[in-house]
């Protein structure tokens, strides 16, 4: 900012030196009156300046034309004109035939005047004003108007000049127009004085720019309205002033508009993204960074079996509740950051440390010789603690239990080896001892698995399956706005089998695209019953599950299944998962085919994936869902609270919907109220029920006007 303060106070000041050392040397320049030179020389700053408004121009109709700012485009419209305008002026005033024969050099005085005063206004009517983003829809209409207001305007000044010179004679004419004149210097700087005064709202330092853009407007109108050897040098120095002018603006405006808000969504991903990864009070890498790492070992050791072992360590304080209980959740809070600290600085080469949330934290060695190396290890890492912990009340002794999971042996994924290693700790605490590795009982739970899905390829054919379905709830209004259908498994046997059960196994054996077309079928099915019943309209959202959304013809399907019942797509939404879009190329492709049919796209479980907002924000989808696990503990957690005001703030500005899940408590409610969420689901308002049970408690009556 001051950089650019001093740049503008340093433009101010040379545009007067160079204002007066040409008024001193008024005399000799007036001598050079070679009409041809001036008026070669004339034509070719002229074009300069043509140049740049149309790059102006340009610039807010072809640049990042997805994504517009009212600022941009209505600066574009605004030059889209003035470089008619210009252009015209310039050939007409410089007698270029076939031009100066139809605009004479009067009304080609006019045209300038004209130009000028359109600039003045409109800079100052769209840079006094806060920008905003604008829908690309608007685009066309804007520029229609801008087109129509041309032509009136290129009309009026050219006939109502001819009519106005016959009737009254040009010399009222020339007093108007030096009236006019003044009016446009009035305007260039009383546009300087709005923009500089910074009110309540901070300016940006973009906006100088623009401030020292509207200097040079000042000084080439100054020129412009010289009484003196009008149409020689003092025109030529009032063009050239306002090439810097031109120069200067498309400068700031592409500073404002589009530098600056790339600059802030790149912060804001940085900043979601180290939310998402990284806990908040100890500042180490959390649970989310741990399974992404603890995947890529996954991934190197299927390709690589020569590499050693890696160990999961899950650490746990114990009895850290009663710390909390006795001396306070501030004196936790430090007591968790010193753990942190005393195991960091420990950190070798080949470990790396985690916080798993709460009193757990998580200890990753990699590259390891042998089992007995990752014992040894672990036992070093507890004798850390047997020298006491300083806090602000004094020195408490304090011990931890430890769990772990070795690879390749305790798991074949990600998220089986820090499961693993998180029930060992707990087998640790239950039983009194210090570490604890896992103990598989791989067998036995493959027999269990095999015939789980066994049970679930015939679930389908016997009608086992059913849907039940969770309002959602618009927070300004309360009213129900939607809901989403949820698969069920009445297992004739087990009795209900949770979806954290048959899921996975269901999406590894590929039952999950029969599955999920029963579902969507189902669900769209009861939809259209409701709407036929005489119930309001409601839109239903169906989960896609990662094989669904990967066929080739599932647009195909879908309008199949929407033509067979007589549902309009506008009352279907479809949820995805960000892991979906990993493949940028043909996720858009899906999504722009399943768009063009009319769906709504969610984005579900917001937050917990890799999508990158820079794909995000081009990305043909109507809505985020916060994952639950950020809205559970958003009172408690000022990081999950954090993510959550980001990702609602974020998508405002993306013109996009904002749904969080897991609402269970009002203080929730309340806080996703003042984020602007625009609408939440979770047990405050109502578990999953069945579609009887939905239609009696939550769906009303579609009112029928008496007219019609």
């Amino acid at each position: 900012m001051r950089q650019e303060e001093r740049k503008t106070i340093q433009a101010a000041i040379v545009g007067a030196v160079l204002f007066l050392l040409i008024q001193i040397f008024r005399t000799p320049l007036s001598n050079i009156e070679n009409q041809n030179w001036l008026s070669a020389l004339y034509l070719m700053i002229g074009c300069c300046n043509i140049a740049f408004g149309f790059a102006i121009f340009a610039q807010g109709w072809l640049f990042f034309s997805d994504k517009l700012s009212k600022a941009r485009l209505y600066t574009s419209a605004l030059f889209f004109g003035v470089c008619i305008f210009d252009f015209l002026h310039t050939l007409s005033f410089a007698g270029i035939p076939g031009i100066s024969s139809y605009i004479t050099s009067e009304q080609s005085l006019w045209l300038l005047t004209f130009s000028r005063l359109a600039s003045a206004l409109g800079i100052l009517v769209i840079f006094s004003r806060e920008d905003q983003p604008v829908s690309v829809r608007g685009k066309k209409k804007v520029f229609s108007v801008a087109i129509l207001l041309i032509v009136l305007s290129l009309g009026g000044v050219i006939f109502s000049h001819s009519i106005a010179a016959e009737q009254w004679g040009y010399s009222w004419i020339n007093t108007l127009k030096h009236i006019v004149d003044m009016a446009v210097l009035f305007v260039y700087l009383l546009g300087v004085a709005i923009i500089v005064y910074p009110g309540k709202i901070e300016k940006s330092a973009s906006l100088l720019i623009i401030i020292r853009a509207l200097i040079f407007f000042a000084m080439g109108q100054v020129f412009f309205m010289n009484l003196f050897s009008i149409g020689e040098m003092d025109y030529l120095f009032g063009m050239l002033s306002s090439g810097v002018a031109y120069y200067l603006l498309l400068t700031g405006v592409y500073r404002l508009t589009i530098e600056e808000p790339f600059h802030e969504n790149q912060q804001a991903e940085a900043r979601i993204n180290y939310l998402a990864y990284h806990d908040e009070l100890t500042g180490l890498p959390n649970r989310r960074c741990l399974m992404q790492r603890a995947e890529e070992i996954v991934q190197r050791g299927e390709k690589d079996k020569t590499q050693g072992f890696s160990a999961f360590l899950i650490m746990n304080i114990n009895h850290f509740k009663n710390i909390n209980d006795s001396l306070g959740h501030y004196a936790g809070d430090l007591l968790l950051q010193r753990v942190a600290e005393r195991i960091g600085n420990e950190v070798k080469s080949n470990e790396e440390m985690y916080s798993m949330g709460g009193d757990e934290f998580a200890f990753l060695m990699t590259d390891r010789t042998g089992v007995e190396n990752c014992l040894v290890r672990a036992t070093e890492l507890l004798r850390l603690f047997e020298t006491p912990v300083k806090l602000e009340s004094g020195e408490y002794h304090i011990s931890l239990s430890l769990g772990m999971s070795i690879y390749p042996g305790d798991g074949d994924t990600a998220e089986e080896l820090i499961q693993n290693a998180d029930t060992a700790v707990h087998n640790a605490k239950e039983q009194g001892v210090e570490i604890r590795r896992y103990i598989p009982a791989m067998q036995m739970k493959a027999k269990e698995r095999f015939k789980l899905e066994n049970d679930l390829r015939r679930a389908l054919e016997r009608n086992e399956f059913y849907l039940v379905y969770q309002p959602q709830v618009q927070l300004d209004t309360e009213e129900i706005v939607g809901m989403e259908a949820l698969l069920r498994w009445d297992h004739p046997k087990r009795g209900l089998v949770s979806p954290i059960d048959f899921i996975p196994i269901a999406e590894e054996s590929g039952l999950i695209v029969p599955i999920g077309e029963w579902v969507l079928r189902t669900a769209c099915l009861q939809n259209k019953q409701w709407q036929t019943a005489g119930y309001r309209p409601i839109c239903v959202s169906i989960n896609l599950s990662m094989r669904q959304f990967l066929q080739p013809n599932l647009d195909g399907k879908i309008a199949a299944i929407l033509q067979e019942i007589g549902l309009e797509p506008c009352y279907v939404d479809l949820e995805i998962t960000e892991s979906m879009t990993l493949d940028k190329e043909t996720a858009f492709d899906q999504l722009n085919r399943l768009k063009r049919l009319g769906l709504f796209i969610s984005i579900d479980d917001f937050g917990t994936g890799y999508s990158s907002l820079h794909y995000l924000k081009n990305m043909p989808i109507d809505r985020l869902k916060i994952d639950r696990s950020f809205v559970s503990e958003v009172m408690e957690d000022s990081n999950n609270a954090a993510i959550v005001s980001t990702i609602t703030s974020m998508a405002h500005h993306l013109k996009l919907k904002v749904t969080a899940e897991g609402v269970e408590n009002k203080e929730q409610l309340q806080f996703l109220r003042q984020q602007h969420c625009h609408e939440a689901q979770g047990y405050l308002f109502s578990k999953p029920v069945k579609a009887a049970e939905f239609e009696q408690a939550f769906l009303t009556p579609l009112v029928v006007s008496p007219s019609s």
